[in-house]
């Protein structure tokens, strides 16, 4: 794993954000189910954002599938024709590297300047590991903006397998990047005022 500095050239395989060495959730003691709410919130916003990549694991592997996609999806993807599909799976995959980059700015310029300001030094451990796990997540963002991108223009079959390999190391990333900050933070943002 390999969480600083150029991200560009490292290999897919080896970008992510488990390494078993992450820092623990300190002992705030008792915490109050009011100082709870903006946990449950970056929970709530955590999900939303899993939803939607979850919509869009799907049409991949109906893709990969050959098959035509859902019915709920037809607004996204017309028809079954490959290239409209490759088309349409790169915009959306563009869409979502987007929502996800606001969400990280947001973290970035407020709750993790706060938590890191009026946190303990174990707080600030988990801020500046969350950080760090951010520039993977970053560095996959920019990777499936940019293949979606070339979908778009180009849609052939190998073009969709990158962007498929990518998306699949994104899911596997963010999904354990988003339970070890709710984990971590649950308690932490109202106990620290940092509302979300």
């Amino acid at each position: 794993m390999i969480l600083k500095g150029d991200l560009r050239g490292v290999p897919l395989s080896d970008l992510s954000v488990e390494d078993g060495i992450r820092p623990l959730r300190p002992d705030l003691g008792a915490v109050p189910a009011h100082q709870r709410q903006p946990g449950k919130h970056l929970a709530a916003i955590h999900r939303h954002y899993l939803i939607e990549m979850g919509r869009i694991a799907q049409v991949l592997r109906r893709i990969e599938a050959g098959e035509a996609p859902p019915a709920e999806l037809k607004h996204i993807v017309l028809n079954a024709e490959m290239t409209q599909n490759f088309r349409a799976f790169g915009t959306i995959c563009g869409q979502e590297c987007r929502v996800l980059t606001m969400h990280h700015d947001i973290e970035e310029q407020s709750i993790f300047p706060q938590l890191h300001a009026s946190g303990s030094e174990a707080m600030r451990k988990i801020v500046d590991r969350l950080r760090a796990e951010h520039l993977v997540v970053h560095e996959l963002l920019e990777r499936l903006a940019a293949v979606a991108d070339d979908l778009a223009a180009t849609p052939d079959a190998e073009t969709f397998a990158q962007a498929g390999a990518i998306f699949d190391k994104l899911w596997e990333v963010v999904k354990s990047h988003f339970h070890y900050e709710e984990t971590t933070l649950a308690e932490a943002l109202g106990y620290y005022g940092v509302m979300v």
